[in-house]
């Protein structure tokens, strides 16, 4: 059954994710964060919060522990003295672009046999099953 497949490929990528993480000494959550950071730049806490969609209380969190771990700083903004930013350390900035580069390999490992024409075919089922997923969501979270 289809749905079968998803829920295994789910558990396999999740025990991967959560196995390459755990060597870097990171979270999930804390991975978003960086990752946020690593495709944005150098932002504010709140514009993490609102990119990641979690309070302000929960980025002030994993910047800290993130700070701790020597992969983000806080810098002071350049143009608004009430406001920091959070930026990438070179740590953090090296641990992203080794994940990155993980991120090609695992696209590789897994698609590399694939002709043009079923990637696409895959690429396009999996888009559609992920917006009926967010659809049915949002409209769980409505009542």
């Amino acid at each position: 059954m289809a749905l079968d497949r998803l829920l295994e490929l789910t558990v396999l990528l999740n025990d991967d994710m959560t196995n390459a993480l755990r060597r870097e000494g990171l979270t999930v959550a804390r991975t978003h964060l960086l990752w946020a950071l690593h495709q944005r730049g150098p932002c504010t806490q709140r514009a993490l919060a609102d990119e990641l969609n979690v309070t302000p209380r929960n980025i002030t969190g994993l910047v800290d522990g993130l700070t701790e771990t020597g992969h983000t700083r806080r810098e002071p903004h350049p143009t608004d003295r009430r406001s920091t930013l959070v930026t990438l350390t070179p740590t953090g900035a090296l641990v992203m672009k080794g994940m990155a580069r993980g991120r090609l390999s695992l696209a590789t490992r897994l698609f590399g046999e694939l002709s043009p024409a079923e990637l696409e075919a895959f690429a396009g089922t999996a888009a559609h099953v992920s917006a009926r997923l967010r659809d049915a969501l949002a409209t769980e979270d409505e009542r």
